[in-house]
Protein backbone atom coordinates (compact mmCIF):
# COMPACT_ATOMS: atom_id res chain seq x y z
CA UNK A 1 0.00 0.00 0.00
CA UNK A 2 1.21 3.48 -0.86
CA UNK A 3 1.38 6.48 1.41
CA UNK A 4 -1.47 8.96 1.30
CA UNK A 5 -0.47 12.60 1.75
CA UNK A 6 -3.18 15.16 2.40
CA UNK A 7 -2.19 18.72 1.58
CA UNK A 8 -4.13 21.25 3.68
CA UNK A 9 -4.09 25.01 4.00
CA UNK A 10 -6.17 28.07 3.45
CA UNK A 11 -7.12 29.25 -0.03
CA UNK A 12 -4.07 30.54 -1.86
CA UNK A 13 -1.54 28.86 0.42
CA UNK A 14 0.03 26.74 -2.33
CA UNK A 15 -1.82 23.45 -2.02
CA UNK A 16 -2.12 23.03 -5.79
CA UNK A 17 1.58 23.75 -6.27
CA UNK A 18 2.48 21.05 -3.73
CA UNK A 19 0.08 18.59 -5.33
CA UNK A 20 1.50 19.28 -8.79
CA UNK A 21 5.02 18.66 -7.48
CA UNK A 22 3.93 15.34 -5.95
CA UNK A 23 2.08 14.36 -9.14
CA UNK A 24 5.29 14.98 -11.05
CA UNK A 25 6.96 12.50 -8.67
CA UNK A 26 4.41 9.83 -9.60
CA UNK A 27 1.77 10.35 -6.92
CA UNK A 28 -1.83 9.89 -8.05
CA UNK A 29 -3.93 12.97 -7.22
CA UNK A 30 -7.41 12.99 -5.75
CA UNK A 31 -8.85 16.51 -6.02
CA UNK A 32 -11.60 17.10 -3.45
CA UNK A 33 -12.68 20.28 -5.23
CA UNK A 34 -13.46 18.19 -8.28
CA UNK A 35 -16.54 16.92 -6.47
CA UNK A 36 -17.74 20.53 -6.10
CA UNK A 37 -17.03 21.37 -9.74
CA UNK A 38 -18.81 18.21 -10.90
CA UNK A 39 -21.91 19.09 -8.85
CA UNK A 40 -21.90 22.67 -10.17
CA UNK A 41 -21.89 21.34 -13.74
CA UNK A 42 -24.64 18.80 -12.93
CA UNK A 43 -26.82 21.66 -11.70
CA UNK A 44 -26.05 23.76 -14.79
CA UNK A 45 -24.49 26.57 -12.79
CA UNK A 46 -21.59 28.85 -13.61
CA UNK A 47 -18.36 28.21 -11.68
CA UNK A 48 -18.16 31.20 -9.34
CA UNK A 49 -16.97 31.58 -5.73
CA UNK A 50 -20.60 31.98 -4.62
CA UNK A 51 -21.75 28.81 -6.41
CA UNK A 52 -18.75 26.86 -5.14
CA UNK A 53 -19.57 27.91 -1.57
CA UNK A 54 -23.24 27.04 -2.02
CA UNK A 55 -22.45 23.56 -3.40
CA UNK A 56 -19.83 22.82 -0.71
CA UNK A 57 -22.25 23.74 2.03
CA UNK A 58 -25.14 21.90 0.36
CA UNK A 59 -23.12 18.68 0.07
CA UNK A 60 -22.08 18.89 3.69
CA UNK A 61 -25.63 19.61 4.85
CA UNK A 62 -26.84 16.53 2.95
CA UNK A 63 -23.96 14.11 3.71
CA UNK A 64 -22.38 15.57 6.84
CA UNK A 65 -19.09 17.37 7.39
CA UNK A 66 -17.16 14.33 6.16
CA UNK A 67 -19.01 14.35 2.82
CA UNK A 68 -16.00 14.68 0.54
CA UNK A 69 -14.02 11.95 2.28
CA UNK A 70 -17.05 9.67 2.16
CA UNK A 71 -17.62 10.30 -1.57
CA UNK A 72 -13.93 9.89 -2.46
CA UNK A 73 -13.00 7.02 -0.10
CA UNK A 74 -13.45 4.23 -2.71
CA UNK A 75 -11.24 6.09 -5.20
CA UNK A 76 -8.55 6.75 -2.57
CA UNK A 77 -8.57 3.09 -1.48
CA UNK A 78 -8.27 1.86 -5.05
CA UNK A 79 -5.42 4.21 -5.97
CA UNK A 80 -3.48 3.62 -2.74
CA UNK A 81 -3.35 -0.13 -3.33
CA UNK A 82 -0.60 0.36 -5.92
CA UNK A 83 0.47 4.02 -5.72
CA UNK A 84 1.33 6.87 -3.41
CA UNK A 85 -1.63 9.28 -3.37
CA UNK A 86 -1.86 13.02 -2.80
CA UNK A 87 -5.13 14.49 -1.58
CA UNK A 88 -5.74 18.03 -2.77
CA UNK A 89 -8.37 19.85 -0.76
CA UNK A 90 -9.12 17.87 2.38
CA UNK A 91 -10.89 20.52 4.41
CA UNK A 92 -12.92 19.44 7.40
CA UNK A 93 -12.00 17.79 10.68
CA UNK A 94 -14.62 15.10 9.97
CA UNK A 95 -12.98 14.32 6.62
CA UNK A 96 -9.65 13.90 8.37
CA UNK A 97 -11.17 11.61 11.02
CA UNK A 98 -12.83 9.41 8.38
CA UNK A 99 -9.58 9.05 6.46
CA UNK A 100 -7.46 8.51 9.60
CA UNK A 101 -9.88 5.79 10.73
CA UNK A 102 -9.50 4.10 7.36
CA UNK A 103 -5.78 4.57 6.66
CA UNK A 104 -4.17 5.20 10.06
CA UNK A 105 -0.45 5.97 9.84
CA UNK A 106 -0.49 5.60 6.05
CA UNK A 107 -2.21 9.00 5.93
CA UNK A 108 0.12 11.94 6.51
CA UNK A 109 -1.06 15.56 6.64
CA UNK A 110 1.10 18.42 5.38
CA UNK A 111 -0.18 21.93 6.14
CA UNK A 112 0.96 24.90 4.09
CA UNK A 113 0.91 28.17 5.99
CA UNK A 114 1.25 31.65 4.55
CA UNK A 115 0.71 35.14 5.92
CA UNK A 116 -2.80 36.30 5.08
CA UNK A 117 -1.67 39.38 3.14
CA UNK A 118 0.68 37.25 1.02
CA UNK A 119 -2.13 34.77 0.27
CA UNK A 120 -4.57 37.50 -0.64
CA UNK A 121 -2.04 39.19 -2.92
CA UNK A 122 -1.28 35.86 -4.63
CA UNK A 123 -4.99 35.08 -5.00
CA UNK A 124 -5.66 38.41 -6.68
CA UNK A 125 -3.18 37.66 -9.49
CA UNK A 126 -3.56 33.92 -9.99
CA UNK A 127 -4.77 32.86 -13.42
CA UNK A 128 -7.30 30.21 -12.37
CA UNK A 129 -10.16 31.40 -10.15
CA UNK A 130 -8.64 34.67 -8.91
CA UNK A 131 -10.17 36.35 -5.85
CA UNK A 132 -9.97 39.96 -4.81
CA UNK A 133 -9.13 40.64 -1.16
CA UNK A 134 -12.76 40.87 -0.06
CA UNK A 135 -13.66 37.58 -1.79
CA UNK A 136 -10.65 35.88 -0.20
CA UNK A 137 -11.57 37.18 3.25
CA UNK A 138 -15.18 36.03 2.82
CA UNK A 139 -14.01 32.58 1.73
CA UNK A 140 -11.58 32.29 4.66
CA UNK A 141 -14.27 33.12 7.20
CA UNK A 142 -16.79 30.81 5.54
CA UNK A 143 -14.36 27.89 5.46
CA UNK A 144 -13.38 28.36 9.11
CA UNK A 145 -16.93 28.83 10.39
CA UNK A 146 -18.90 26.50 8.11
CA UNK A 147 -16.48 23.76 7.07
CA UNK A 148 -14.24 23.33 10.15
CA UNK A 149 -11.15 23.82 7.98
CA UNK A 150 -8.84 24.85 10.81
CA UNK A 151 -8.73 21.41 12.50
CA UNK A 152 -6.70 19.56 9.85
CA UNK A 153 -4.33 22.52 9.56
CA UNK A 154 -3.78 22.66 13.32
CA UNK A 155 -3.37 18.88 13.60
CA UNK A 156 -1.02 18.39 10.62
CA UNK A 157 2.00 16.12 10.83
CA UNK A 158 4.26 18.56 8.96
CA UNK A 159 4.22 22.26 8.05
CA UNK A 160 5.57 24.23 5.13
CA UNK A 161 6.05 27.99 5.50
CA UNK A 162 5.24 29.31 2.02
CA UNK A 163 6.07 32.97 2.58
CA UNK A 164 9.41 32.66 0.80
CA UNK A 165 10.49 31.51 -2.66
CA UNK A 166 9.18 28.60 -4.67
CA UNK A 167 12.63 27.03 -4.31
CA UNK A 168 12.41 27.22 -0.48
CA UNK A 169 8.94 25.67 -0.73
CA UNK A 170 10.21 22.79 -2.88
CA UNK A 171 13.19 22.15 -0.58
CA UNK A 172 10.94 21.88 2.47
CA UNK A 173 8.56 19.55 0.64
CA UNK A 174 11.52 17.35 -0.34
CA UNK A 175 12.69 17.22 3.31
CA UNK A 176 9.23 16.10 4.39
CA UNK A 177 8.98 13.48 1.63
CA UNK A 178 12.29 11.94 2.75
CA UNK A 179 10.83 11.49 6.23
CA UNK A 180 7.55 10.04 4.98
CA UNK A 181 8.76 7.73 2.20
CA UNK A 182 11.59 5.84 3.93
Amino acid sequence: MGKIIAIVGMCGSGKSVACDLLENKGFKKVYFGGVTLEKIKEEGLEVTPANEKMIREKLRSELGMGAYATVLLPKIKELSEHHHVVLDGLYSWDELKILKDEFGEDLVVIAIIVDKKVRYDRLSIRLIRPFNHEEAKTRDISEIENIAKAGPIAYADFYIDNNKTVEDFKLRLEEILKQIIE
